[in-house]
This record gives C-alpha cells, structure tokens and sequence, in this order.
C-alpha cells in the first residue's frame, strides 16, 4: 500500500466546494503538491500541472461531467482517473486517494508520483490481432490516432508511412522558437514507438487502391490495411511571382530542416528579413526573429491575422510587435524578388508593387497552406473537395468508402456542431489547428476500437476547437467562424494588450480569443461545448463569464 501523506493546506474536505479546486502542499514531500477537486459531491486529488506545458490545473475549469480544462491550451483530464480526455496533453495525471482522518485530509500516494507531476500512458503491445491500421503522415493526428489506439488496448497493427525527415514533432514550435533539434521537440522518442509495436516507415504514399485496400509508397512498397487513417496536413503554399521559385534564402516553413535552413541563412544577427504573409506562421516568426534584426512583414490585408481575428485585433497585434521593432506594409501588393548584387544567386530584395524596395537577405513565405492530397488526385474512389481536402462525416469517416478511411486535420472538411453552426447537420468546415487535428485522431481510434467490438455505431463526441500563438504576446482562442461574424464585443485593456474578444453572429457568441486573460478561454471553451455561452447581449452586459454556473 502506498503511504501516506497529510495535505497542508486543507483541514476539511467539506471547504473544497463543488467544482471547486484547491491547490495544497503535502507534508513530508519536498516541492509536492496536489490539486483536490470536487465534482457533483465527489472528491478527487490529481497532479497539479497540465503535462502538455505545464499549466497550473488551479486556473483550469471543473465542470459537472467530470473533467477539467487546461486554462493555455485546452488540454482535459478525466478527474476521477486522470486519463486524457482531449488534446494536447500527451500524458495523463496521477491519481490519488483523498479522504479525512483526525481533523485532517491526508492522501496515499508515491512519493515519485506527486512529485513527478504526471504518468505515462501504458501503450506497451504485443500484437495479437488481425486488424492493420495505417496511418499515412506524422504530425498531430497521427500522434492523437496511434496512442490513443494503444490507450485503449487496440491488438492489431498500426503503421506509420511518413515522408517526414523526423518522428512525430511539437511542430507549433517550430515558428514560435525556430528550434533546429528534432530531438528537442520530438512528441516522443523512437523507443516508445518500438515499445507500442508502432512500425515507422520513412516513406511518401504514391497512391491507395481502397478496393484492395493497399497503400503504394514511391519505393514501390505495398502495405495493407483494415483501416486506413489519411493525416497528411498542409503543404505550404509557394509564391507564383518572378524570383520566388529562382532565388535562394527564401524559404516556407513546414519541417525542422526549413528552420535549419532559416537560421543557417540567418548565420547571426543584423539580417533584413522581409516576411510575405501576415498569418500566424508569418506573426510568429517574425516576433521569433525581432531581436537584433531589421524584420518587416508584408501583406495585402489591413491588418496582420484579419481574416480570422478581424482589423480592430490585428492591429492590437501589429502595434505590439512594431514596439519590438517589427515593421510592417499592410494593403500591399507583392510584384518581384529580384537577386543580391553581389550573388545573383541570392534574394537580395522583395519589391512591392507601389514600387517600394525591400531590401532582404532572407524571406520567409507565411501565405498559407493547401491540403497535402495530391496523392489521390484522379483517383476514382474518392471525390477531393474544391479545396483539395476530402469531405468526411462527424467521425472523420470519408464518404463513400465503407467507414474504413478516416480523413483528420489539415485535409478533412468535417461537420463542425459548435456554436454559430448548423443546429441539426453541422457547418462543413476545414480548420488546420494542431488541436483539431489531434482531438480529431483520438476520436478516430475510438471508433476504431470501438467498431471491433460492436456493430452499433460510436456516437463521436464533438470538440470545441483551440488554438494559441506567440504573436509578441500569448493569444489563446476557442471556437470557429464557419458561419462568419458579425460584430466584435472587445472586453478588457485593449492599450495594455490584454482583453477578451467575443467574436459575435447575432446574439451567439461563436469565438473568444483572449490576451492575459487565459482562464476566460477555457471557461468559454466548456460553454460552447455544452451549449450555455453567454449570449452577445450579456456580454456586453458585462457578465462575467468565470462566474457563470452550471
């Protein structure tokens, strides 16, 4: 039996309130501590910290059924269990015996447990069952669809075809911090997958007879399948414009080796670098790169992120980064890259098509992605949407192919049931967040283990979309705009960079985005999911939305 340790900080578990949480230090573990929770009269004691970075759980969101939200990324756990229950936390919680005794709460518990914060996921496997899942990509849903199958104790095999020049990455860091060592940002090390019984092939899917149910790489190697998962996200897109496609130190940004080749091109500081598209990706690296260089972004927008954060926040965001140094020429138009003088080899300048001269010695493309499908272009068993992504139903299934192909991420066009959408069929939509394509994949190997176990269909649970950037500050933000928007409710010090933005159609709230005011995200987050948002009017109102019950 483990021993036992009294809790310092609570007397009584009658003070934890319901859906309360209480942060408390064990006594006789130095640096332990635990996080106690109540939900619907029941007690729990968990880890304190989200195990994605490393939230404090003390400002997440306790909600009656029984799970709580990370406060930065969205992140759930189960509180009577600790498992995962949404992305993207790759390692659920220990959890602890919590009960009074002598006018005191104590917990049992290993030391190593409380202190090391989180447990690893039992993924262990010897394969004994006929079933093969593929899984063609490796980025998050792929991560999200072959752990969770073995989470689940899923028997059957599961193979990884990925042209990637890594395993499995954190890749949202790789424009937040232009990291250069996969090492660093590996989701987890090859061991793990050798100890999952997860075979990795470093490979690029030529084609997928879905008759035969046969997946063809380049190298002429076939690879069968009982069923197949498609996660192979965007491809970024390129600059139709004379010197993008001929000049060197321009670059996109997709893999570890693009970061690589941009800080090598970098070779130190008092670079001009001129960044062509004021998305995230574009935002990011540019905040990334301010210190001790001379950086502009350029793009025909008025402001920087317009389309999905609206021109009042973007510029919030443009004057933060222009007080780092960052410059900017919005509502411009790009003409040409023309070569350095003294290597017509290099990019040596980006000019614009007011006739203003950029000088560059590196240019980073931030215009967006595509779906990454050209494999499946012609082929006569599926139909690409206008997009290149392929459309699929609530479980990610593809239409037509038996709801043994599963579509996530950046190539799937799902239908969307949050806030703003369609009540009864959901809003199709396409949305290339590393969250969505994670939560996308958990729910996926559910309905995969699931289908080997009954004939009755899995109803998939739906998912508020999440997401977060590094845009000189921290942006989380939750929800969609498949419906569009039509008015803003901006909450907070706007001046000060730090606010609440509703982003409004009618009366239903169907996004908040939010700057130093983190736990409103996650709190909004779990409304929309259970349908109890706020309304437009009570926003304004000047409802606090951290208060609003259950």
């Amino acid at each position: 039996m483990a021993p036992e340790f009294r809790l310092k900080d609570i007397s009584s578990l009658a003070d934890v309130r319901n859906f309360d949480k209480v942060e408390s230090e064990v006594v006789g573990v130095e640096g332990g501590k635990v996080l106690v929770v109540r939900v619907n009269d029941e007690v729990h004691a968990l880890n304190t910290k989200c195990t994605h970075y490393g939230a404090p759980l003390k400002l997440g969101v306790v909600s009656p059924d029984g799970r709580i939200t990370c406060p930065w990324h969205g992140a759930c756990f189960n509180v009577r269990t600790g498992d995962i229950e949404d992305a993207p936390a790759p390692n659920p919680l220990n959890r602890f015996d919590v009960y009074e005794k002598d006018g005191a709460v104590y917990i049992r518990a290993e030391p190593a447990a409380i202190k090391g914060g989180q447990r690893d996921p039992d993924v262990k496997c010897a394969i004994a069952e006929p079933e093969k899942v593929v899984v063609i990509g490796g980025g998050s849903g792929t991560f999200g669809v072959v752990q969770t199958l073995r989470e689940l104790k899923f028997k059957g095999s599961i193979t990884i075809i990925s042209f990637e020049p890594n395993l499995p990455l954190d890749r949202p860091k790789l424009s937040k911090a232009l990291i250069q060592d996969p090492k660093m940002i590996e989701l987890r090390p090859k061991e793990w997958y050798n100890a999952a019984s997860i075979e990795l092939v470093s490979d690029e899917v030529s084609s997928v007879d879905f008759d035969k149910k046969t997946v063809t790489t380049k190298s002429k190697k076939s690879y069968p399948y009982t069923k197949l998962v498609l996660a192979t996200g965007g491809i970024p897109r390129q600059l139709p414009l004379p010197g993008f496609q001929e000049l060197s130190n321009i670059f996109l940004l997709r893999f570890v080796t693009d970061t690589r080749d941009i800080m090598a091109a970098m070779g130190g500081n008092n670079k001009k670098v001129v960044i062509v598209g004021s998305s995230f990706i574009g935002m990011e690296v540019g905040n990334a790169l301010s210190k001790g260089n001379d950086v502009t972004i350029i793009d025909s927008l008025k402001a920087p992120l317009e389309r999905v954060l609206g021109e009042e926040v973007g510029k919030i965001f443009q004057k933060n980064l222009e007080k780092s140094g960052v410059k900017f020429k919005m509502s411009a138009s790009v003409d040409k890259a023309t070569a350095k003088t003294s290597d017509p080899s290099k990019v040596g300048a980006v000019h614009l098509k007011d006739g203003t001269v950029l000088p560059a010695d590196v240019v980073i493309l931030g215009v967006g992605v595509r779906p990454a499908t050209d494999f499946l272009k012609g082929n006569p068993a599926v139909s690409l949407e206008k997009d290149g992504s392929l459309k699929t139903d609530e479980s990610f299934a593809v239409s037509g192919l038996g709801g043994d192909v599963f579509a996530i991420g950046d190539i799937a066009t799902y239908p969307y049931h949050g806030p703003g959408s369609d009540p009864k069929e959901g809003t199709y939509t396409r949305i290339e967040h590393w969250n969505v394509a994670q939560n996308a994949g958990r729910s996926v190997a559910h309905t995969i283990v699931h289908s080997l176990a009954s004939s009755q269909p899995l109803k998939p649970r739906s998912f508020i979309p999440i997401f977060w950037s590094a845009v000189g500050v921290q942006l989380r933000y939750c929800g969609n705009t498949a419906g569009g928007w039509d008015s803003l409710v901006l909450k907070g010090e706007p001046e000060n960079v730090k606010f609440a933005a509703y982003y409004c159609k009618g009366q239903t709230v169907v996004a908040v985005g939010t700057v130093a005011m983190d736990p409103i995200m996650a709190k909004s987050a779990v409304l929309m999911q259970r349908g109890t948002m706020p309304s437009k009017k009570e926003i304004e109102d000047g409802v606090d939305v951290l208060a609003v019950g259950w």
